[in-house]
């Protein structure tokens, strides 16, 4: 299932229209997990939720309306068997997306940063930087999912390394997109496996990129405790949605 994690209905029409067609392009069922404080507010939520999704044509939606006053939102999603998480960003804020980051930690799925003012999904074109870390494999597997699915056409964006890792990273990533008939390239970024990705963010709205897939971090060392952790700074600075991957082993796999 493909899932949205709404906090104000009324300001989700973009994100719901372009979750909504990539359920259906994935095959996916679409459903919406809403958080709220007390039963009250739980029900307020669902009828409201409820009204919106009737008046504006939403069919088929599976609605997920819980009161928690601090969510576990790794067992929200395993429970209802959530195999993709779109979060809608009311507030870009350094404190408001830590908080979600915080959320998603456990998560074994990919989640994607929907900001209000972005326009729509366009995954048309979607870029995938790649570097020398092994976790970078696990993207390869959603990149392919939208080739296959979406028909989008992928850029492998090769840190310019002077090691070889993060071209095996790449070649590994060509096995398995060779099993299927999809268009993808591959160009030699600028940047070096420590800044690839953000390299990629700053490309992507300038050359028609739709999305973006990076890695969250392995381990919150002591900068990303002060500073933030990088994918924090590279939500905030994006212009387009960004696809993110826990590196995790077992990771679930969204092409099956």
């Amino acid at each position: 299932m493909l899932t949205a994690l709404i906090h104000n209905i009324q300001t989700a029409a973009n994100l719901l229209k372009g979750a909504a067609r990539l359920a259906a392009d994935l095959k996916k069922d679409f459903g919406i997990i809403c958080h709220a404080d007390n039963q009250q507010q739980a029900e307020f939520e669902q009828n409201n939720i409820r009204k919106y999704l009737s008046e504006n044509n939403f069919v088929n939606v599976q609605l997920f309306v819980k009161a928690e006053t601090k969510p576990l939102l790794a067992d929200d999603c395993e429970n209802i068997d959530a195999s993709f998480l779109i979060i809608q960003l009311m507030d870009n804020s350094r404190k408001n997306i830590q908080k979600h980051l915080n959320l998603c930690r456990e998560l074994r799925i990919p989640y994607v940063f929907f900001r209000e003012e972005f326009p729509d999904f366009d995954l048309r074109k979607v870029m995938l930087p790649i570097g020398f870390l092994p976790e970078e494999l696990e993207k390869a597997q959603f990149a392919s999912a939208f080739g296959r699915f979406c028909g989008s056409e992928v850029l492998m964006l090769l840190a310019n390394d002077y090691g070889s890792k993060a071209a095996v990273n790449a070649e590994r990533m060509k096995e398995l997109f060779d099993r299927f008939e999809f268009v993808y390239r591959q160009e030699k970024a600028k940047a070096d496996s420590f800044k690839v990705e953000k390299e990629a963010v700053s490309r992507a709205e300038m050359e028609g990129y739709g999305m973006v897939i990076i890695s969250a971090s392995r381990d919150y060392g002591l900068d990303d405790l002060i500073f933030g952790p990088k994918e924090l700074h590279l939500i905030r600075k994006s212009a387009v949605p960004l696809l993110i991957v826990n590196p995790r082993g077992d990771l679930y796999t969204l092409c099956d």
